[in-house]
């Protein structure tokens, strides 16, 4: 269902005078701060992943308008302080987008979606104010999997990437190798150290391979609960306990569950 920009700016406005309203009638929104904000906007950002997982377009509006609500409240506490409102957030957001996309709005040339991406980064380090290193802009709390994923996209366009992306490869087993090594030794803090070297060789890998490595966990993940959901219903139907059984006899219902999801 569409709606005219009209009705589009009208919704928002409607949302902007209820909040206002709230921030002044209701003891629990006249309380909130950005910092007892902040936990329930991780929370809702992480619950709209899930949702676009899933591609449940019921939930993704949803969950839209809960991260909506939370970046308008972020911009009334800010006019409060008379620091900032909404239409400052959103001029800036416009006046960003505008300058880096001069293959737009200007004259510069972009025909891939690679050349815009170095083209967003190369203008990110000219900006006034903006970030002063090429790594600057990686937001320090991000989950650890996306970071690394980000890190080596933002080196990437600068120009530091495998300049075939099988060499990728060659790193990947290197670093298996000082894994085992280090697992032979078992010194825990070298062992842990070279794990981490493995994981950030193969998110990279997968970014070479256009793989979104936090997706791909992420199905990994939904699939073993699946299984084990599984595993353990035809278990408690046979009146039994998972203690109870053997490894055998689990790995054989798992395996019906996997022979189930490909007949799907």
């Amino acid at each position: 269902m569409a709606h005219t920009r009209k009705e589009q700016t009208e919704a928002f406005g409607r949302l902007l005078d209820i909040l206002d309203e709230l921030r002044v009638k209701c003891p629990w929104d006249r309380k909130q701060t950005n910092e007892s904000l902040r936990t329930n906007t991780i929370e809702e950002t992480y619950e709209l992943s899930e949702a676009l997982m899933r591609e449940d377009n019921t939930d993704i509006k949803k969950e839209l308008g809960d991260l909506l609500l939370h970046i308008v409240f972020y911009a009334k506490i800010g006019d409060e302080k008379g620091a900032f409102d909404i239409k400052d957030v959103c001029d800036a957001l416009c006046e960003k987008l505008i300058y880096r996309h001069p293959h737009v709005f200007g004259h510069a040339e972009a025909d891939t979606a690679g050349k815009v991406e170095q083209n967003w980064e190369q203008l990110k380090l000219k900006e006034k104010g903006g970030n002063k290193t090429v790594l600057a802009g990686v937001p320090a709390s991000l989950p650890s999997v996306v970071k690394a994923y980000r890190i080596q996209d933002k080196v990437r366009n600068v120009g530091f990437d495998w300049e075939e992306r099988e060499q990728v490869w060659d790193k990947v087993n290197e670093e298996f190798n000082e894994l085992k090594a280090e697992i032979s030794r078992m010194d825990a803090d070298k062992m842990e150290a070279e794990f981490g070297d493995l994981f950030f060789s193969l998110i990279n890998a997968a970014r070479l391979y256009k793989i979104n490595p936090d997706t791909a966990l992420e199905r990994t993940n939904q699939k073993f609960i699946r299984r084990f959901n599984y595993l353990e219903e035809k278990t408690i139907q046979h009146g039994r306990s998972l203690k109870e059984m053997t490894l055998a006899e689990m790995d054989e219902i798992w395996n019906e569950a996997k022979e189930k999801e490909k007949s799907l």
